[in-house]
């Protein structure tokens, strides 16, 4: 999605610490500075215009200052831990020690929550989409991203920024 956006001409807010790997060969497009939106949120200045990642969980973490338009997307949750399972593993770090459908049933409660919770703001505006439909049908899902951020955008280079190739942990 970051790609997509950066493709479209929407700089991404990242620090550049998590380079690119095996797994995320593109790159993270992180910010160090999402992880402690609690504790100091000044870089968020730093946003205004552009896009920046920040994961479900630390969403209500967000100053109610600013207006935010989220692009939500949405996965299937076992590939989602499948995808974090082969990362940990190849980096050699232990997994949750609960067992996968536990963990989806927490995910899914969290995410649903998090929707419920970013539609009751008054200062955020919210576009669902299907990862696996944004992999399969990238134009359709450019022009959504463009209509919902009311601006106008290069669709084309949106669509050739996604790589199929990287779906790599999809549900069978």
């Amino acid at each position: 999605m970051m790609q997509m956006l950066q493709a479209g001409g929407i700089s991404p807010l990242t620090d550049g610490r998590r380079q690119a790997d095996n797994d995320n060969p593109k790159g993270y497009y992180e910010h160090e500075g999402v992880k402690q939106l609690k504790v100091d949120n000044s870089f968020l200045e730093q946003a205004q215009g552009n896009s920046l990642k920040v994961i479900h969980a630390l969403l209500k973490d967000l100053p109610a200052k600013y207006q935010y338009e989220i692009i939500f997307l949405n996965r299937d949750l076992h590939e989602v831990i499948r995808s974090q399972r082969v990362m940990l593993e190849r980096l050699g770090k232990p997994g949750a020690s609960i067992n996968e459908d536990a963990l989806i049933s927490i995910f899914a409660r969290q995410v649903q929550e998090t929707q419920q919770w970013i539609a009751s703001q008054p200062n955020m505006r919210l576009l669902c989409l299907d990862h696996h439909e944004v992999i399969t049908q990238p134009t359709v899902s450019a022009q959504a991203i463009a209509s919902f951020l009311q601006r106008p955008m290069d669709i084309q280079s949106m669509s050739a920024a996604v790589d199929p190739t990287l779906y790599r942990h999809r549900k069978t």
